[in-house]
């Protein structure tokens, strides 16, 4: 297994005993995969981007009292190749790797391109946790049955999801089509949060919890936030997630919830301005510090 040194990994973490594969707890692999972008492209560049970034991120956490890397070692894999390979082809490769880490006892974060990476990710986790469900911190549904006439569209990665009969929870979504809202109102395995509701209902994070069951793989889709935060993503939406109330959620989650994985992905980089890749590389450093208290 490839992996990179402490002058190139997540956080430049510089004990070999806590980033090497063998004794890394956290598994970090790249999925710079962009085929179906259909607004601003760039994505590709994102996984590099939040690696590169998170080298200036501080390796303790002020709020956990702790260095989090130091629980477990955070070991980040060189990126995958996806020369030939589109769609469910993609898809396939994504999951042969999940499933290589999932075999290996490790805890896989996966930084994506595009978001139809997720798919791959959740066919691995369901083999090894069939009960599993899927939170989703996004801006889009992602339940389009097809985008520009591909089924592995970017847009319709939870359509793919919900195909696989996995419960899936939404919170930030505001922007679909109509047919996309059909589709959760009919559906007894989609629970939608919507941006407005979460701005006007103070229970929101509660009853987002209460539809989850006890196994969670999250996905967290860049543009999920606002964009005065997180702005170079490939379809920002006004009235986004902001810091603190998205971090208390998933502190929340991680605590009441076994989490068995989760993405990052759609960040678009933008030349001279490293605020989104830097923000979301500290969210995933501070999703493993709550994994890490979590299994205290």
């Amino acid at each position: 297994m490839k992996y990179y040194s402490s002058k190139k990994n997540f956080l430049a973490i510089p004990e070999k005993d806590l980033f090497s594969y063998e004794k890394s707890r956290y598994v970090i692999q790249s999925a710079p995969y962009e085929y179906t972008s259909s607004y601003l492209a760039g994505s590709y560049k994102g996984p590099g981007a939040m690696i590169k970034a998170s080298q200036y991120v501080e390796l303790y956490d002020e709020e956990l009292d702790q260095e989090s890397y130091r629980l477990g070692g955070i070991c980040t894999l060189e990126p995958m190749d996806f020369d030939g390979k589109v769609n469910l082809q993609a898809v396939k490769h994504i999951e042969k790797k999940t499933n290589k880490l999932l075999q290996d006892g490790k805890f896989p974060i996966t930084f994506g391109a595009e978001h139809t990476i997720s798919l791959g990710c959740v066919m691995a986790v369901k083999h090894h946790v069939p009960d599993v469900h899927v939170l989703q911190l996004d801006a889009h549904s992602d339940l389009r049955q097809e985008y520009h006439n591909n089924p592995f569209s970017h847009a319709s990665v939870m359509a793919r999801i919900h195909d696989l009969e996995v419960p899936l929870t939404q919170v930030g979504i505001r922007a679909q089509c109509i047919e996309e809202s059909q589709l959760i109102k009919s559906s007894n395995n989609i629970h939608t949060f919507y941006a407005h509701q979460v701005r006007n209902n103070p229970n929101w994070a509660d009853e987002a919890l209460k539809t989850l069951g006890d196994n969670v793989y999250i996905s967290v889709d860049a543009d999920g936030f606002d964009p005065s935060i997180v702005p170079a993503v490939g379809t920002a939406e006004p009235n986004g997630l902001f810091w603190n109330e998205t971090v208390n959620f998933l502190k929340r989650v991680f605590a009441e919830k076994n989490v068995v994985g989760f993405d990052i992905v759609e960040i678009a980089p933008v030349k001279g301005n490293i605020l989104t890749e830097y923000t979301m590389a500290k969210l995933a450093y501070k999703m493993i510090g709550y994994h890490t208290i979590s299994k205290k």
